[in-house]
């Protein structure tokens, strides 16, 4: 899939961080926890190195959960950064924030300052549910569609502590192709330009190899087919998914399926382990050298005509 979506709020949002940035105590990033390597942004990691972060992994209960220790491991042991699971379900998690805030900004408070927190975090991952908790009112608008907030904004969490909201921003261009898939499945990225099913037919190869008792479960299966096209036929024809003649509406059963798996009725399921994001990790690497130098030999043909 390639992908190519930046809408200009999303770069300007990207200039008003880096702006911001020099005033910033504490930097806050929500990740999505079913898919925290590909919701995490290559750009906000490389911002304003050594200051203290936590990573907030929003939708925890959608998600496996045993993939989500394994996930907070991997954080905290592997880059000594700080994990709060969160879901809608349990309000009381979003509140263990600004404890968990003062705390690791514990010398710097300890000497009656002001602080300023920047959250931040790619579109739809829950971060304008987190700060409405968090202040008890609807100072952040909500929904499902991503890209809700347009712009920077200041909102007040206690006498210490100010919280910089940003947009949620994407960048230019995703590299790992599988993260793309990713983001276009748990609705990060605007349907409308999204192939519903491209994307549907790439998660379903993924949960028939790592999650086919989910789909068993959901669907009423015996057993499920190894092939993503007959599990479409299936559970097509098993939702009336038709098309005049009888035909499965592949469109139609696609956009249902990515529905099941984003309100969560496909069970807690998370899209990558850390052991993929090395992998792929090392692919995209191999990818851009290979680009690189099929670029310089180009370059180098062109100077010898």
């Amino acid at each position: 899939m390639s992908l190519q979506w930046y809408p200009g709020h999303m770069a300007k949002a990207i200039r008003e961080i880096k702006e911001s940035l020099p005033k910033v105590d504490l930097i806050i990033e929500m990740l999505d926890a079913r898919m925290p390597f590909s919701s995490e942004n290559p750009i906000l990691a490389g911002l304003k190195k050594g200051t203290p972060r936590i990573k907030v992994f929003s939708k925890s209960d959608l998600a496996d959960p045993e993939l989500n220790e394994r996930w907070k491991n991997y954080f905290e042991q592997e880059q000594n950064i700080k994990v709060l699971m969160v879901s809608t379900k349990h309000p009381e998690k979003y509140r263990q924030l600004i404890p968990l805030i003062k705390k690791i900004l514990a010398p710097k408070m300890g000497g009656a300052q002001n602080a300023t927190v920047l959250i931040c975090g790619i579109p739809n991952v829950g971060k304008s549910t987190l700060i409405n908790t968090l202040v008890d009112r609807a100072v952040a608008k909500t929904g499902n569609e991503a890209a809700i907030t347009k712009g920077q904004q200041r909102i007040k969490l206690d006498e210490q502590l100010m919280l910089l909201d940003t947009p949620g921003v994407l960048w230019p261009k995703v590299n790992n192709v599988h993260s793309a898939y990713r983001q276009a499945i748990t609705g990060a990225i605007k349907e409308a330009i999204t192939d519903n099913p491209d994307i549907a037919f790439y998660l379903a190869e993924y949960l028939l190899v790592n999650y086919p008792e989910n789909l068993l479960k959901k669907y009423h299966l015996e057993t499920c087919p190894e092939m993503p096209l007959e599990f479409f036929q299936i559970i097509g024809k098993q939702k009336g998914a038709l098309r005049k003649g009888g035909e499965v509406d592949l469109d139609k059963i696609s956009t249902s399926f990515l529905t099941d798996f984003r309100n969560g009725s496909l069970g807690e399921i998370t899209l990558e382990t850390p052991e993929m994001m090395q992998q792929e990790l090392i692919e995209v690497e191999k990818m851009l050298v290979e680009k690189a130098e099929k670029k310089a030999l180009n370059e180098a043909k062109k100077k010898k005509r």
